[in-house]
């Protein structure tokens, strides 16, 4: 909490106890009210507003909707507001969202970001290109630079922005960093997937190769056996031959004995019955 400025609101450096705290819903109807005169402000670029006039305009929006606060009140809980925002924006970006009103802030924020960089975009083809740079809506930026000059207020609420900016150029050239590497990566898959894909297709010529020489083996080896089983059978048969013939020849020899015997056995019997007689 800022000197001055009490999360009650009087100004005058002290702190008016008999102003209530600021509710939740009464700080969101507070951050709306400035979000519509921040988009006021863009729409009428030509209009020029001290910060004392925007902070009474913003009480009332705020007395429109029920709650009755002062110009300076509103503006010291802004302060406040945008201190916190800031805080957390810059110490612990990872947690940020944990601050109260960050996303009714954050909102605020991007929408003037927005909103700047269109002007800066409309303006570009003009003479005065730098000095909108500097001060890219008259409105928002008399108003802020009245709030410097009353104790440094709205100025400094560009600088979230820019910071969030420097984190999101951050965070794409880290996902550039990762996508580059998810390419190097698939790359390598790819070319891990080609070697494996090469490999595997000379193993299996390597395999049909191996198949086709043992069935060329298998082939010349039954071959071989016919050829050899067919030699078998010719001397068996060569042999069974020889044995018909010399059975022939010793049955042919066994007659010839036997007539003979039979012949001198005949003969013999004819000398025997001519002598007894």
């Amino acid at each position: 909490m800022e000197p001055g400025c009490g999360e009650g609101g009087g100004g005058g450096g002290g702190r008016d106890e008999r102003v209530p705290q600021w509710g939740a819903q009464e700080t969101r109807e507070l951050i709306a009210a400035r979000g519509e005169m921040e988009r006021e402000s863009a729409a009428a670029a030509a209009a020029r507003r001290s910060a004392k006039t925007l902070w009474e305009a913003v009480s009332a929006r705020l007395r429109e909707r029920g709650y009755r606060r002062t110009a300076e009140q509103c503006k010291c809980k802004w302060k406040n507001l945008v201190n916190r925002y800031k805080g957390k924006e810059t110490s612990d970006p990872e947690n940020g969202r944990q601050c109260p009103f960050f996303d009714e802030l954050h909102a605020v924020f991007t929408e003037r970001a927005r909103t700047m960089q269109q002007q800066l975009l409309e303006s570009e083809s003009g003479p005065s290109v730098k000095k909108k740079l500097k001060r890219p809506s008259g409105d928002l930026s008399s108003e802020d630079s009245d709030d410097e000059e009353d104790g440094g207020g709205d100025s400094g609420d560009e600088k979230p922005i820019r910071s969030r900016k420097r984190k999101t150029a951050d965070k794409r050239q880290q996902s550039q960093r990762m996508a580059e590497k998810s390419r190097t990566s698939i790359s390598s898959i790819h070319e891990l997937l080609q070697d494996f894909l090469v490999q595997q297709q000379r193993m299996d010529i390597q395999w049909h190769e191996m198949m086709e020489r043992r069935s060329q083996e298998r082939i010349v080896f039954e071959q071989e056996w016919r050829q050899s089983m067919q030699k078998l059978e010719q001397e068996r048969l060569m042999l069974e031959h020889t044995w018909m013939e010399r059975e022939e020849q010793r049955r042919m020899r066994e007659e010839a004995r036997a007539e003979k015997r039979d012949a001198l056995l005949t003969t013999l019997l004819n000398k025997v019955l001519q002598e007894d007689l």
